[in-house]
């Protein structure tokens, strides 16, 4: 395996495309199509810098993540990062965070942050309200059926928030960061 920039090239990008709504289409109603998965890749790329995970031979997608800069660049925004789900638990999405967290602080970064959103109530964080006794509920978050927080926990992200109800009552985005080293 190899992290690269985006590549040019329409074949790596359509397969990042088609990653984006497979990856994306279990728990998430995030990019339905491969066009909105294109036009996801475009922004990214005007605003920010894309990482991908290809195979040895540079011909196959395993995984990609974006950055997307924020607050003069001192902060940057992890987004979003999918794994081909064959290929999941292997070792490639801490490689593309760790390549990230090298390419934030080449940039000058400060501060990596993402949003983990829970749609399905595969948190303890899901389906309750979160106004009554926030920081307790967030203090004593359980995983109900693998939410991605726990992976980037063990890649260092810490929980610095939730915003409740943001896709909807009881489905809260959980907020995540990380000090640049």
């Amino acid at each position: 395996m190899k992290i690269v920039a985006l590549p040019d090239n329409e074949r790596i990008q359509q397969q990042m495309a088609e990653l984006l709504v497979v990856g994306f289409s279990v728990h998430w109603d995030a990019w339905k199509t491969i066009e909105e998965g294109l036009e996801e890749i475009q922004m990214i790329r005007e605003a920010g810098f894309i990482r991908v995970a290809l195979d040895d031979a540079g011909k196959h997608v395993l995984g990609w993540i974006g950055g997307l800069p924020d607050y003069d660049g001192h902060v940057w925004e992890l987004h979003p990062m999918v794994v081909q789900p064959d290929f999941q638990k292997q070792g490639i999405g801490r490689a593309l965070v760790t390549d990230f967290e090298q390419q934030v602080k080449m940039r000058g970064g400060l501060t990596i942050q993402l949003g983990s959103d829970d749609e399905d109530n595969m948190t303890s964080l899901a389906g309750c309200d979160l106004y009554d006794n926030l920081w307790d509920k967030i203090a004593t978050i359980q995983n109900l059926k693998g939410h991605p927080y726990e992976f980037y926990q063990k890649c260092g992200f810490r929980i610095t928030g939730v915003i409740p109800d943001a896709n909807g009552r009881g489905k809260p985005d959980i907020l995540m960061g990380k000090r640049v080293e």
